[in-house]
């Protein structure tokens, strides 16, 4: 709970910092990369009853996880100048992050068998580190546009971002949108094990899962390549809107049933996450051309802080919501908690897409507003 509340709070000192600074952003992922992969292994080597030294190295990576990783999303404004383009290499970083985490999934046990935790970390340490340092190296970074030369103070550029009802809508959006996945995703085990009595299907499903997001990933990419990551984002909250409801109407549900309406969605989730992070950038620019002033990196680190806020309430909410029940880890669950754990995994996400919905129904960007911003900001 520490390292989750503290990741949080890093990711927006990390995009104040890179805010005020003006650093180039390859600068920071490349200074950044060896420490990071330090931190990473230092995780996994501490001592058994090292309590406090580990958490301190959970402390210390998450900081250098954070300083290290706004700077890479917020590269996105630099490197590519157009939506499309920008949901391009959106749906390339989820595609790959969801590629990995299936990977390191799968061989996590076998390393961990051979040389242990800490030698499986220090794997994946030097894996990581080299391609991010390559990175730094070789990608391109523009500069940002002429009118954003002055670097404002960290108190102004937060009250734009308040007054930059795009960045509003977004943050709503994605905060409702990302608190239905953890509701979802979270009720998985609890579900299949208590609900279903069916204990080898949920780690089952949730490896599904994540290889559902391997593949629905370039499908929303395509989408919002073709129709714009607005309405791709739509058509993922119908889609994943209608899946509840057909969910509620089946009173006795088998666990094959369940997983493919788990699998199904995962896949319009996959699109909430690649239309978020597509229309980032464009929010930023949207902002930038009301007011003639940029907020870049701080408006990343906000971002990443507020999505921190709604996952850790949607895991309380979790646990406030089991606890009335009368749940009781490991024990045979009374009808009322049965009951609870069903709709909480239906009823809480639906509510939640609704939402997330309507927030994205106000985003004042189309398909072709961003070509239209740029255009007012740079009208030579």
């Amino acid at each position: 709970m520490i390292g989750t509340i503290w990741d949080g709070a890093a990711d927006f000192v990390a995009g104040a910092v890179a805010e005020r600074m003006r650093t180039p952003y390859r600068g920071l992922v490349g200074w950044g990369a060896l420490p990071l992969g330090l931190a990473f292994v230092s995780m996994f080597a501490m001592p058994p009853g090292a309590v406090w030294w580990a958490l301190t190295a959970q402390i210390v990576f998450r900081t250098l996880y954070a300083f290290t990783n706004i700077p890479y999303a917020a590269w996105t404004t630099r490197l590519a100048a157009t939506s499309q383009d920008r949901s391009l290499i959106a749906g390339l970083r989820m595609g790959f992050g969801a590629a990995a985490g299936a990977l390191v999934a799968l061989a996590l046990p076998w390393l961990v068998a051979i040389i242990g935790y800490a030698g499986a970390a220090a794997a994946l340490a030097v894996l990581g580190v080299p391609l991010l340092a390559v990175i730094a190296w070789r990608v391109p970074e523009s500069a940002p546009p002429a009118c954003s030369g002055t670097t404002l103070a960290i108190g102004p550029a937060l009250l734009l971002l308040a007054r930059n009802r795009a960045f509003i809508a977004l943050n709503l959006a994605a905060a409702a949108g990302g608190a239905a996945v953890a509701l979802t995703s979270q009720s998985v085990l609890y579900f299949f094990r208590y609900v279903l009595l069916d204990d080898l299907g949920g780690p089952r499903v949730l490896a599904g899962m994540a290889l559902t997001s391997v593949i629905a990933v370039p499908v929303w990419t395509a989408l919002a390549s073709l129709r714009g990551a607005r309405f791709a984002w739509l058509t993922a909250g119908v889609f994943a809107l209608l899946l509840p409801a057909g969910m509620a109407l089946v009173h006795s549900p088998a666990s094959i049933a369940t997983a493919a309406f788990l699998l199904a969605m995962q896949a319009a989730f996959a699109g909430f996450g690649l239309a978020a992070w597509t229309l980032l950038p464009d929010v930023v620019d949207w902002g930038e051309a009301q007011s003639g002033k940029r907020v870049e990196a701080l408006a990343f680190g906000s971002f990443a802080l507020i999505q921190k806020i709604a996952l850790a309430a949607a895991g309380f909410t979790i646990g406030i919501v089991y606890q009335a029940s009368g749940f009781v880890a490991g024990a045979v669950q009374t009808s009322a908690t049965l009951i609870a754990i069903r709709w909480l995994m239906l009823a809480g996400p639906a509510v939640l897409i609704a939402l997330m919905l309507a927030a994205v129904l106000t985003l004042p960007l189309r398909r072709d507003t961003l070509a239209q911003l740029q255009n007012e900001i740079s009208p030579g």
